[in-house]
């Protein structure tokens, strides 16, 4: 582990770190301080001065949201939308897509449960044919295979970068070169990898991505954004307008704007928005690259030490992997190991089939225990978690 990383810094800054061991990043990471300041800031003026004033008090840091995340996927800030979850910025592109009989999406075995329930919406009302791309040896999208997918009919790549269920990390370069070459949209589900890993959508490839605040951004619930390709956006129409999106130019008109805010509406979390922003500017003050290599570290240390318990197997795949850490153990209840952590101030999520359905199904797998860190966590808190899972595991 470098040395370089200033551990008590990322420590005194997230105040979580006293009371309890958060190893659930990948379902909503702590706060630090200066993101919950900004929250509790804007809401306070909220409370103190009305909501349409506190706005126009703030609209600075309001507008300056879409700069920083811009700055964090290095593109132009007239293609980012704020929107209120990843999910949901992930559907107002997915259904402007005019979809027809005979069409084909292009996915990967590790889909979100809502992204699939999505293709299965659109496979029933439009026809369209859904394939999943299998997996190569180890676990990740087989990009050979993608790239004999390809044909006429392929309208959509809609890729999950990191699944919910797994440390697996597509081949999402590969896979963009792929679609830039055949000329096919690429969407990228980057909600699990935005804030853990340093993204670039030119180098990707990618036309679409979709990002939330609660997980390694380390911003409030109830925030995300959406990245649009300037050369895609006035060919999509989301699906919901409002006067935000649009302009009413006559009793019988309309003028959908030209920008990725085509894909808001008018009503926002404006206190979300303002600690988002916040939220991304922290996160480059420490550096991608750098917050990425920390994880991975303790990400690694996590599974040898799992690796090494008898009775437990670690279920992540693919050549690359994050900061999620997924196991099962012998005879013990994913939900048990929850609970016995719980019990212990160590913070672990379950996930289970529906968030990974494709994937799971095909492994066999009906829920793992998911336990994900972030920069802030220590070797000493892996090795209290390591502790309590021995434990647990020499009982009948």
């Amino acid at each position: 582990m470098s040395n370089n990383f200033d551990i008590r810094r990322a420590r005194k800054e997230t105040i979580g770190t006293n009371n309890i061991i958060h190893f659930n990043n990948a379902g909503s990471s702590l706060m630090p301080l200066p993101v919950s300041q900004a929250l509790h800031d804007y809401l306070h003026a909220e409370e103190q001065f009305g909501g349409y004033e506190t706005a126009d008090k703030y609209i600075s840091l309001l507008n300056g949201f879409y700069d920083s995340t811009a700055k964090l996927l290095n593109c132009s800030s007239n293609e980012i939308a704020y929107i209120e979850n990843a999910t949901r910025a992930w559907d107002m592109a997915f259904y402007a897509f005019k979809f027809q009989p005979g069409d084909r999406i292009l996915a990967s075995m590790a889909e979100y449960g809502s992204s699939v329930i999505a293709y299965l919406q659109q496979a029933k009302n439009f026809g369209v044919d859904v394939i999943y791309v299998p997996n190569d040896e180890q676990g990740q999208l087989d990009t050979k295979i993608l790239a004999n997918l390809i044909d006429k009919r392929v309208k959509l790549i809609s890729i999950a970068h990191i699944p919910t269920g797994g440390g697996l990390v597509n081949p999402v370069m590969e896979i963009g070169k792929i679609a830039k070459g055949a000329g096919i949209p690429f969407l990228l589900d980057a909600c699990q990898a935005v804030g853990q890993l340093h993204l670039d959508v030119e180098a990707i490839g990618c036309d679409i991505l979709c990002g939330t605040g609660r997980k390694y951004l380390r911003g409030p619930r109830g925030t995300g954004f959406l990245y649009v390709r300037n050369t895609l956006i006035e060919k999509l129409e989301p699906p919901l307008l409002d006067q935000h999106a649009a302009d009413l130019i006559s009793p019988t008109e309309y003028r959908i704007r030209q920008d990725a805010k085509r894909f808001e509406n008018w009503e926002q979390f404006c206190a979300g928005k303002v600690a988002l922003g916040k939220a991304i500017e922290y996160s480059l003050s420490w550096g991608l690259p750098a917050i990425q290599k920390r994880i991975y570290s303790l990400a690694d240390n996590l599974r040898g030490k799992l690796s090494s318990i008898v009775g437990v197997t670690v279920t992540d795949e693919g050549v690359e992997q994050c900061g999620i850490v997924t196991f099962l153990a012998k005879n013990k209840d994913p939900f048990t190991i929850q609970a016995t952590m719980a019990s212990h101030q160590i913070n672990v999520s379950v996930s289970k089939g529906a968030g990974s359905l494709i994937s799971f199904s095909d492994r066999n797998i009906d829920a793992v225990v998911r336990s994900s860190v972030h920069y802030y966590n220590t070797e000493e808190e892996i090795d209290c978690f390591i502790e309590v899972l021995e434990s647990l595991m020499k009982t009948n």
